[in-house]
């Protein structure tokens, strides 16, 4: 009687906070929406007049189809709602179409697909630990937990205002998050092969998937110090896992196998030609290298190293999306940046291996990966950092050290994204919905572990306090002087050079904390 009344008091909260978030989003349908929306459009567009053969070399537009044929597919299942809204929005040569009716269809369609998103954070409430609930349900891990994601303000400012569908993709990375965490590997298998054929990007993370379901899925058994029993394999578990994985590619990929059109899609997903850094400036490891390299050049011409004729034009700062080759540092390729990702991911997955510590390992390797990734990968986008904070989520509400790690990613990771929203009405609502996250996130989180020491130490705390006179000098003080008109990307430099300082931070934190975590006695019995 009494776990029902609690089942239905938990099905209440839940709703109250999923319909609240939902009720918020309607309320920014109007807002700013970036070129995303056109790229959405134009996708609409291309999917639902085109045969399947011309879905990747149609090119009317400069926002081709880049993404994996399962979100094709999903594009023109929307396409079919779509032209009940407005037909014009289907029309491919109109480009930059946004019509009251398409922004209402396309804004609603991102909260509709928001559902999945929705469900997979109740699955992923049912696996924490409840044995540091409180008496008062808001200090509960669960609400906790449910309400950092679902009220999560990256994702509601990239989705919501600037506009992409990462809500129902997310959804299916908790999704299958969840059911690893209940031991229902193929299910959890299952989604993820999906979700890889809906966006590549996340291939960041499949080491994890990988290592993970090999080690506790396909070996069935482990040693008492916690060592692999190499002779639990399980030659039809990993067929099974195979048989999936193939299963989901054929559905995705096939059509354009038998057509000959595979290296034209591939080419469409990793087109390497856009540059090493993206147009608004990740804030990871190459954010750093460009700074370093810009400042060796500046002392270079002062002191008469450098020829001035020799030195190319410092498109790196201007915002665009190029190539451009470094002065005085040695220029990145792909593959130097592929070469930096795959040894930087290499630890976490060795631990992973070696080191097992359950659902928590699990999910502190998808963390890493995701980290790793986003320091050190070919054009990284700005929004990739959610790729981490999310799962982050989960093991924010379990443990403290894992709590002060999120808190850092979190506030710098979020604060790294405001670029993207550079108009004067969007300051209010983003620095507003910034500063209501960020309190909850450091009170919530802090009520949690009371008993136990202070979250951050002086130092991290006077690194995110800066953060405050960061934002008024970029978007106050700076416009008002002359720079402005000749130094156009200084705020964006100092915005991503200095979030790049506390994402590094909090990878560097994470992974000394995992590297030197020893092995469970739980996980050894196990």
């Amino acid at each position: 009687m009494a776990a029902a009344s609690a089942a239905a008091a938990r099905r209440r909260w839940f709703r109250a906070l999923a319909l609240g978030v939902s009720f918020l989003k309607c309320l920014l349908i109007p807002t700013y929406h970036s070129t995303d929306f056109e790229v959405h459009r134009n996708w609409l567009a291309i999917t639902h007049n085109l045969p399947l053969s011309q879905w990747y070399y149609e090119d009317t537009s400069e926002w081709t189809l880049d993404y994996p044929p399962f979100f094709a597919w999903f594009e023109y299942a929307l396409s079919h709602v779509a032209k009940y809204f407005d037909p014009e929005m289907l029309v491919i040569q109109n480009l930059n179409y946004s019509s009251h009716a398409t922004v209402f269809f396309q804004r609603f369609s991102v909260i509709f697909t928001d559902t999945l998103f929705i469900y997979a954070v109740r699955e992923c409430c049912r696996c924490v630990n409840g044995k540091r609930a409180g008496k008062d349900i808001m200090e509960k891990p669960t609400f906790i937990l449910a309400a950092l994601l679902l009220w999560n303000f990256g994702l509601l400012i990239v989705d919501h205002i600037h506009f992409q569908y990462n809500g129902f993709l997310f959804g299916l990375m908790l999704l299958s998050i969840a059911r690893l965490c209940q031991k229902r590997y193929l299910e959890g298998a299952a989604l993820f092969a999906v979700l890889l054929h809906f966006k590549h990007i996340y291939v960041y993370v499949a080491p994890a998937y990988g290592i993970y379901l090999l080690r506790s899925y396909c070996f069935t058994a482990n040693n008492a110090d916690g060592s692999l029993k190499w002779r639990s394999f399980s030659f039809l578990r990993v067929t099974l896992i195979g048989l999936i994985v193939c299963l989901v590619s054929a559905l995705s990929l096939g059509p354009f196998v038998v057509l000959g059109q595979l290296p034209q899609v591939i080419s469409r997903l990793f087109p390497f030609k856009r540059g090493l850094c993206h147009a608004y400036w990740a804030p990871n490891f190459w954010a750093l290298y460009n700074v370093v390299d810009k400042a060796l050049t500046v002392a270079g011409l002062k002191f008469n190293f450098l020829d001035p004729t020799k030195i190319p034009k410092a498109s790196m700062t201007g915002g665009l999306v190029q190539e451009f080759q470094h002065t005085v540092l040695p220029s990145v390729t792909p593959l130097t940046t592929l070469i930096c990702t795959l040894v930087s991911i290499l630890p976490s997955v060795f631990c992973l291996w070696f080191k097992p510590q359950g659902p928590r390992g699990f999910l502190q390797c998808v963390v890493l990966c995701a980290l790793s990734s986003f320091m050190f990968g070919w054009h990284v986008h700005e929004k990739a950092v959610l790729l981490a904070i999310l799962p982050l989520s989960l093991l924010s509400v379990q443990r403290a050290k894992d709590a002060s790690i999120y808190l850092i990613l979190t506030t710098t990771g979020h604060f790294s994204l405001f670029p993207l929203l550079f108009t004067l009405p969007e300051l209010p609502i983003k620095i507003l919905l910034m500063l209501l996250f960020t309190v909850y996130s450091f009170s919530s989180l802090k009520s949690l572990f009371r008993r136990e020491r202070p979250l951050l130490n002086w130092l991290e705390t006077l690194y995110l306090v800066q953060l405050v006179p960061l934002e008024i000098f970029c978007e106050i003080i700076f416009p008002l002087t002359p720079w402005k008109l000749t130094f156009p990307f200084v705020p964006l430099l100092l915005t991503s050079v200095y979030c790049a300082l506390g994402i590094a931070y909090a990878w560097l934190k994470l992974y000394v904390s995992v590297l030197t975590e020893p092995t469970s006695v739980r996980q050894k019995a196990e």
